[in-house]
């Protein structure tokens, strides 16, 4: 299994951005793919999963109505939309396939 996350970039406080996960190899429905993110000098911490067989998700406190995570089966890409972001958001995300396949990271930095 191989992830391929994409779309950070540089956005101001409020703005919304989506990042993508692509998802390539075989993908079991038992498998949940999550987003995680590091900020600076911080360690990775959780922000959100969805269960590919029946959508349910679940996210952290810090992001819960704000961000969504949602998936394409037809596509294997997951996607974070992030609304109403701020400078605390500013990370790396990477996505996550069950518990042991990690995808390369995009940076997502939120101006102030």
């Amino acid at each position: 299994v191989q992830l391929q996350a994409s779309g950070g970039g540089l956005v101001q406080t409020g703005d919304s951005l989506r990042v993508s996960c692509a998802v390539s190899g075989r993908i079991l429905s038992s498998y949940a793919v999550a987003w995680f993110r590091q900020a600076p000098g911080k360690e990775r911490e959780f922000a959100a999963r969805i269960r590919w067989s029946d959508g349910s998700t679940s996210y952290a406190d810090a992001v819960k109505g704000r961000f969504t995570i949602s998936r394409d089966s037809a596509k294997n890409t997951v996607y974070l939309q992030m609304n109403g972001l701020k400078p605390d958001d500013t990370a790396v995300y990477y996505c996550r396939a069950s518990t042991e396949y990690w995808g390369q990271g995009t940076l997502v930095t939120v101006s102030s």
